[in-house]
């Protein structure tokens, strides 16, 4: 079933979802708001560090797919490009926030 042809998705959706997920990663493992979530000493803060490492290369790869999609002129005027890079981009901070999450579950 896909979007009926003639129906648009709005490329400020996708950039939106890409800011919030962005922020929400670098608060989590920057910001600390993972290691007070998952950590009460400072051994499980530093195992927690190697999740921030791992989840940090999902992380660059969304940060590329979404500097990919909006640096470059053309690539944000031909809509099926920018959407299938923001769409990248949405999963890839997905699986980095998931992998924050899922290994802050382990190392606790």
């Amino acid at each position: 079933m896909g979007i009926p042809t003639g129906v648009r998705i709005s490329l400020v959706i996708p950039t939106v979802a890409n800011l919030l997920l962005g922020a929400l990663w670098i608060l989590s493992a920057f910001g600390g708001w993972g290691a007070k979530a998952f950590c009460a000493d400072a051994a499980c803060a530093e195992r927690m560090g190697g999740v921030i490492t791992v989840s940090g290369l999902f992380a660059a790869v969304a940060a590329c797919c979404t500097a990919a999609a909006w640096l470059p002129v053309k690539a944000h005027r031909d809509e099926g490009r920018f959407l299938l890079l923001t769409g990248a981009a949405v999963i890839a901070w997905a699986i980095a926030v998931g992998t924050l999450f899922i290994g802050g579950m382990i190392v606790r």
